[in-house]
Parts: C-alpha cells; structure tokens; sequence
C-alpha cells in the first residue's frame, strides 16, 4: 500500500499525496470549484484532475521537480527560468475568467489590508517600525492602476514544475482569476530576485520593475501574520522577513 504524506496541512486546507494522487481537501468548496475551472481553461500545463467531490479534489502529480524553493537556492537553469516567464505570458495572454481573482482586489482593498497588517506587525512588536514604514512606502509602487488579465494569484515557486528547461505543470489555482498580470511574475521571484531577469527575458514585455519591487513589499508584509498564525516561520534565512530587509 502507497504511504500517505502530508504535504500541507493547516485550518483552512490539507493537502495528502498517496503514491501519484494528490487529495486537496479545502475548508471552503468555492475555492475548488474555482481550482477546476482555471486548470481546464490555462494554456499552461496543469494537472489531470482525477475526480472532483467538494470539498476533495484529487489530482495527478505531474512529473519534474519544483524550480524552486522559498529560503533556499533554485538549482533550476536559467532557461527554465524563461521557460516559466514565457508560460506565465501566455496564461496573461489567454481569455480571462469572469471571475475575480486574489490578483484582482482593488487598490482600495489592498491599501487597507495592507494599513492594517502594518499595524499589526508593529503594535504586537513582530517588526521594527521603521522597517515596516519603509516597506510599507515600496509596496506604495504596486498599488496602481492595471489592465485585468488571467492570473494564477499564488504562483509561488513551488507551484511551478519543471523537467530540465521545460514546464511541466503548474499547481494550486484556487486564487485563480482576472488580476494583476504584474502580481504573477512577483509571486514566482519573492525571495528570488537574481532570477528575474531571466523571467521577464522569458516573459518578453516590458515589466515595471519598480511595481514588482512593490508586489514583493506588499505580499510579505500581509502574509507575515498568516503564516505565524499557522504554524510556518517568515523569520526563516531567505523567506519574508529577509526580503522585507532587503529593502533597507
């Protein structure tokens, strides 16, 4: 019998992997509902969905290896940097679904999410202020007007799979939706920044380095208090707080 592992686990979802299956079980259906659609419609490859039962999503692996992690070095090539940039356009490129995804909150939302996590962080003494202040100020860049496009929303290293300089599959679309293309391409290099050049190379348009700046402020200034609260370490060499530092 295939042994069951636990791939994530916390209060709102689980992920368990038993030999080539992977089962999602999410607190919330919508969010599968929403996982399903996008995969069908990506021009990207995503995984062969088994059977869906909400709140259960089984999926197929798909082959490769992951390009990377958050705090730790990627051994994947350049090329498959570009590889994962050019993906990633092609999914911009693609028609959108009518629904809104994380990517596709207004500046509004994010603004005062974004006044209220900084709070946070320096009331319950998590961060200095002026470290907060300063990042709070680079996350300013991001919030922008922007032209919605069909946006993955959590596109973290981990979710995308390759098998030497080719893409293999990308993983975990529930934030799925119309966005921020700009969000997509900071999400994939947070904590990985020597490898956006080869991104944007990849991705062949031109990208306003200064918004991704800001994406990578803003996105690890909101999660920080999520990830204490459930049990992961921001604090970790290479994860959010040190690219928060890199700011200073």
């Amino acid at each position: 019998m295939d042994e069951v592992t636990v791939v994530v686990a916390h209060s709102e979802r689980a992920t368990l992997r038993v030999g080539d299956v992977f089962l999602k079980v999410d607190a919330d259906p919508a969010r599968i509902d929403v996982e399903v659609e996008a995969m069908a419609l990506a021009p990207v490859p995503t995984p062969k969905v088994l059977w869906h039962k909400p709140p259960v999503l089984a999926i197929a692996a798909v082959p490769g290896t992951a390009l990377g992690r958050l705090g730790e070095p990627s051994t994947a090539s350049p090329a498959a940097w570009a590889a994962a940039g050019a993906a990633i356009r092609r999914l911009h490129d693609a028609p959108s679904p009518l629904r809104r995804g994380r990517a596709g909150r207004t500046i509004d939302e994010w603004a005062a999410e974004l006044d209220g996590e900084c709070e946070w962080l320096v009331t319950n003494g998590v961060l200095p202020a002026g470290l907060v202040a300063r990042n709070r100020q680079v996350a300013e860049a991001a919030l922008r007007p922007w032209a919605p496009v069909f946006t993955h929303g959590d596109l973290q290293i981990a979710h995308v799979f390759v098998d030497g300089d080719e893409i293999t599959g990308i993983i975990d679309w529930s934030e799925a939706g119309h966005g921020d293309a700009l969000l997509d391409l900071a999400v994939l290099t947070l904590g990985h920044e020597k490898h956006l050049g080869d991104v944007v190379a990849g991705y062949g348009a031109d990208v306003d380095l200064d918004v991704i700046r800001g994406w990578w402020s803003l996105r690890s200034l909101l999660v920080v208090r999520w990830l204490v609260e459930h049990g992961f370490d921001p604090f970790a060499p290479g994860c959010e707080i040190d690219v928060l530092r890199s700011r200073l």
